[in-house]
């Protein structure tokens, strides 16, 4: 055993169980939450009554500011609340809203410690007010709780900023292989391609707040939808949307059929959309999307020591180029042959369309339109 190791051992013989865990074994917790059920689990073992605690800290999401995970000594249970960013799905928590939560779950005091500097906030409550002994075990579990903590906050950073760019499953993907460009695998898929119209025309007479805006609502729409029947947009494409539904059963059909209702979803969301502009004497915004079923390769694309996680292969290619018809055939969503062949759906068929840069012609269909499309 080497002396750090020994120095190291010797610390933690030194230290009450509560304090020991922290040092040697809580930065490998599933998560904050596994950390705060287990520290309190910890400090009632050591004698400490506890009757709840919560644990908040801010967190790097699109839409989540923060996150407040609340336990309860009596049955072990975490709950988690949200704190919204501005602007987003709903009002932010307040900054005592775990104070607020412990009050109310007993009739001690409420003590709170902020871990390391400008970190979590960790607060507990007892059934009875804590003595001076016990108030000092807490802020001492706060203290070397502070590097467990930053790492399950690194971790958490890293995944969560992976998922805001390249999306849950193909973050984890990421995450779980080395990062060469070699490594990928073959997926099934239907896939979802969609692009604005008239974009370029737009870009050209509006300012650039007012094009920030018009693409910011286009992707909710079309995001949104392929999120809502499982879908993962793989990556936004100047003003288009490239958008997986990967088959994870033995029959492609359940995944055809989600491609298909999150198009007519993003369709009806888009006449939605495109009312609310009209009232402000805005140009609607016209898209067209395209379905199709195939096979990719599903990786790392790219430069030596610059990687892109991506989906590429004659399927990617086709329904890309099947995207290019909806506007000469005058319709918002085409579904290929491939894919209508998984579906009993209802589809308009448009027979046999010759593809830029594909060598044998595509039956194409159209989702019937609810809308009127806009030129």
């Amino acid at each position: 055993m080497t002396r750090v190791a020994l120095l190291r051992h010797h610390l933690i013989m030194q230290l009450s169980p509560t304090l020991a865990w922290l040092v040697d074994a809580a930065s490998d917790s599933a998560g904050a939450d596994r950390l705060l059920a287990e520290l309190g689990a910890h400090l009632l073992a050591d004698g400490v009554p506890l009757a709840a605690g919560a644990l908040t800290l801010e967190v790097p999401h699109p839409l989540i500011a923060k996150r407040t995970w609340l336990w309860r000594a009596d049955n072990g249970r975490v709950i988690e609340a949200l704190g919204f960013a501005p602007g987003g799905l709903a009002p932010d928590l307040p900054d005592d809203a775990g104070r607020r939560w412990l009050r109310g779950i007993a009739d001690g005091d409420v003590h709170e410690d902020v871990v390391g500097r400008d970190g979590p906030l960790l607060g507990w409550i007892g059934p009875r007010p804590f003595t001076p002994d016990e108030i000092e075990q807490l802020r001492q579990a706060a203290r070397f709780a502070a590097t467990p903590l930053a790492a399950l906050a690194a971790r958490a950073t890293l995944r969560a900023t992976l998922e805001a760019y390249l999306g849950k499953r193909s973050a984890e993907r990421v995450l779980a292989a080395p990062l060469r460009r070699d490594l990928g695998e073959t997926i099934q898929a239907a896939l979802l391609y969609a692009d604005l119209r008239g974009f370029t025309s737009l870009s050209e007479t509006s300012p650039p707040a007012d094009i920030i805006a018009a693409l910011d609502a286009w992707f909710d729409r079309i995001a949104g939808a392929v999120h809502a029947f499982g879908g993962e947009v793989l990556k936004f494409i100047g003003d288009g949307v490239l958008a997986i539904f990967p088959v994870v059963e033995a029959s492609p059909r359940r995944a055809c059929e989600a491609a298909l209702r999150a198009a007519g979803a993003a369709e009806a969301g888009m006449a939605y959309l495109n009312a609310e502009r009209g009232a402000q004497g805005l140009p609607p915004l016209a898209f067209g999307a395209a379905l199709h079923l195939g096979e990719m390769l599903w990786g790392n694309i790219g430069a030596a020591n610059r990687l892109d996680f991506t989906a590429i292969g004659p399927a990617v290619n086709l329904a890309s180029r099947l995207e290019g018809l909806c506007k000469p055939l005058g319709r918002t969503v085409l579904v290929s042959g491939a894919l209508a062949a998984e579906t009993d759906m209802p589809l308009v068929a448009l027979g046999l369309h010759k593809l830029r840069g594909i060598a044998s012609p595509c039956e194409v269909l159209a989702l019937p339109e609810k809308h009127a499309p806009i030129p």
